[in-house]
């Protein structure tokens, strides 16, 4: 009997280890970093696990929720996939296990067995039909940089693909309410605005000795994730240095000219926000839509800097150039998203 123990320890053993070489645990998510934390919205959401942040959902719901959740967490993935997994969920099933759909679609998912998904009875386990999402999302390269509208479609590619972003603010305090363990992100205002970092204020907007300073500097330590001050569109994503040889991929100096790699997001209604000296490529590109507290790029040293910090601007107008520059503490202050 010792014996058959041994070998039915021993073949568990292996199975596991070849379903983390081959399967679901060989998700290629990365290490937890700075932005692995619960995505806020407001005030509300803040405090959403005494207030009502699951205001709305029944137990079944609820339930379905907390599966999801829980797969994600087993799995090591970041805040931002176990929104786009609840945001897909609540538009596909309103977070039921249904037993079928349009052609063959099953569970929270309404994932399709024809489409390699699995079979309907793996499908219908919410904890399968959810490491499966997850799965797939780890594939698709760049999907963090992604709106969570977009995300979920690259991967549902369902038949109303812009029908997912109605969930996004409900998704969101309800995972706040629920939780992952992760810390929180900083609010995003009943406004829309969130600071880019937590850090002091260092050099201010135009102060006496710089009066060309067209924007505050935020001491935020070097690899500090920067986020999208409000959601918009990015602009410009470039390296910005003279000379140019000197490059955006190592740290410049007070004798080196330009924002290094920086990033310019248009949030409409003729407002810009800036965001420089970056330690390297910006995670967004021109053209891409971003939502208020996404991750950009993190803090470096590039460009005309004598140290890690985030170079922030507010402009207005629509005017990117100094003429356009305001000062962003008063600008996020009125805002609900203080900065410093």
């Amino acid at each position: 009997m010792k014996l058959r123990a041994l070998m039915a320890l021993t073949v568990a053993a292996v199975a596991g280890l070849m379903l983390l070489g081959a399967g679901i645990g060989g998700l290629s998510y990365g290490p937890a970093s700075a932005e692995d934390c619960l995505p806020t919205t407001g005030a509300r959401s803040a405090s959403a696990a005494s207030d009502g942040g699951t205001e709305g959902f029944d137990r079944e719901q609820l339930t379905n929720a907390r599966l999801i959740i829980a797969a994600g967490a087993k799995l090591g993935v970041p805040a931002r996939a176990h929104l786009v997994a609840l945001v897909t969920a609540m538009q596909e099933s309103g977070l039921r296990n249904l037993p079928g759909g349009d052609r063959d679609s099953i569970g929270l998912f309404q994932q399709r067995p024809s489409q390699g998904w699995g079979t309907a009875a793996q499908l219908h386990d919410p904890t399968y039909a959810a490491s499966k999402f997850y799965q797939r999302l780890a594939k698709v390269p760049g999907w963090e940089r992604l709106s969570v509208t977009d995300a979920a479609q690259v991967v549902q590619r369902s038949a109303y693909p812009n029908a997912y972003a109605k969930h996004e603010p409900a998704a969101s305090r309800l995972l706040t309410a629920i939780g992952t363990g992760m810390p929180a992100c900083s609010p995003v205002s009943a406004q829309g605005w969130v600071a880019p970092v937590k850090a002091a204020v260092v050099s201010g907007f135009r102060t006496t000795d710089r009066p060309g300073h067209n924007g505050v500097d935020l001491g935020a330590p070097r690899g500090t994730t920067i986020r999208a001050a409000a959601a918009g569109r990015v602009v410009q994503s470039v390296c910005n240095v003279v000379p140019a040889s000197h490059g955006c991929d190592r740290d410049g100096s007070p004798t080196v000219g330009g924002c290094g790699w920086y990033v310019d997001i248009d949030h409409g209604g003729g407002v810009i926000t800036r965001y420089c000296h970056m330690s390297q490529e910006p995670r967004v590109h021109i053209g891409d839509r971003v939502t208020a507290g996404q991750p950009l790029g993190q803090v470096g040293s590039s460009g005309n800097s004598s140290g890690p910090h985030l170079h922030f601007e507010v402009h207005l107008r629509g005017d990117s150039s100094p003429a356009g520059a305001v000062p962003p503490t008063e600008w996020m202050a009125a805002h609900g998203a203080a900065i410093g």
